[in-house]
């Protein structure tokens, strides 16, 4: 007969809150009460971004066969599973609220024994950045990056770097696009140019630039093919067909909107702790975490798009051929 399950064995409970060993309470030094949240907090997204990796490589996983049915449970299943990841991210977020309990002075009271220890040091947010589609050739920082971490640290960021990575199936996926012809892309280049401003003339160039440029493009992610099909998606997707695929986009852009919040209060949260001093790791602090922020947004050629979008009643009517490919039949 097997053990009956206990509640606090199967959580390992004994583990989890035996994990805190706050370096003020350590002999012959004065405890500092909040270095006790302080741990917890850290703990508490550690644990987090070991669940949103579950989900990202499950996701990876998934687009990585040959084919995905764009209607398929499977894709359906990657949907729900990144609108998973954006709410624990709504919460990682909701965290910097309990983090801010705590005044710059309750802070200073235990930081000077954290160094070299940092928050940047955690290796399991530079995986995830990683897995959805950060090289280390866009990252900010790059010396002090590799620096501050230990090299088993450095040796699984780089592993998780050379994989395949959600914003790579992505380009994969949205190629094989079927429904666009070269017919339907001139006819719809010319409404998009036709419904510029004066002063929008200069989106002309970059249309071009995005749609229709096969010279490679370090800073690019996404090909040509792949833009075009996921603007047809942004186009259509009241169409039947096209209406996951469009969830797929608008939740990759709502993963890169919540890492951006959180990158947002957590340069406040270090401007209102320690000011312009720099960080326990010997980053410049604030300013380290604003470069980061403006440079790591994953899916921003995605977001993009929307520079390129018409209003409804300017679509050119799809072919029957097409329309009923898209849509469900009785």
């Amino acid at each position: 007969m097997e053990k009956p399950v206990y509640y606090a064995d199967y959580l390992q409970l004994d583990k989890i809150t035996r994990a805190q060993d706050p370096e003020s309470f350590k002999a012959g030094k004065t405890p500092a009460h909040d270095e006790m949240l302080f741990i917890i907090i850290h703990q508490a997204y550690e644990l987090w971004f070991k669940q949103i990796l579950f989900e990202v490589n499950s996701v990876i996983g998934i687009m990585s066969k040959p084919v995905v049915n764009d209607n398929s449970p499977e894709m359906q299943t990657v949907v729900h599973r990144l609108k998973r990841v954006v709410t624990i991210l709504k919460v990682l977020v909701q965290q910097i609220d309990i983090m801010e309990t705590m005044t710059p002075m309750d802070f200073l009271d235990f930081r000077d024994m954290l160094r070299p220890a940092s928050g940047f040091q955690s290796y399991q947010f530079k995986v995830l950045e990683a897995k959805l589609g950060l090289k280390y050739s866009h990252r900010h920082g790059q010396n002090y990056y590799v620096s501050q971490l230990k090299e088993a640290d450095i040796a699984i960021i780089k592993d998780a770097e050379d994989g395949k990575s959600v914003l790579e199936l992505l380009n994969a996926w949205l190629e094989r696009m079927p429904f666009i012809s070269d017919d339907f892309w001139n006819n719809y280049q010319q409404v998009y140019t036709g419904s510029l401003a004066e002063a929008e003339k200069a989106n002309a160039a970059a249309f071009e630039a995005t749609f229709n440029t096969s010279a490679a493009d370090p800073e690019r992610h996404l090909s040509p093919r792949a833009c075009r099909s996921a603007l047809f998606i942004m186009l259509y997707h009241g169409y039947p067909m096209l209406e996951q695929p469009f969830q797929l986009l608008e939740t990759l852009l709502e993963v890169d909107n919540q890492l951006g919040a959180w990158r947002y209060r957590h340069i406040n949260m270090v401007q209102r702790m320690i000011g312009s001093r720099i960080g326990t790791g010997g980053s410049t602090g604030a300013g380290y975490l604003k470069g980061a922020m403006d440079k790591h947004y994953i899916f921003k050629e995605i977001a993009q798009l929307n520079s390129f979008l018409v209003e409804r009643k300017k679509l050119p009517a799809l072919p029957k051929e097409v329309e009923e490919r898209l849509g469900y039949h009785f």
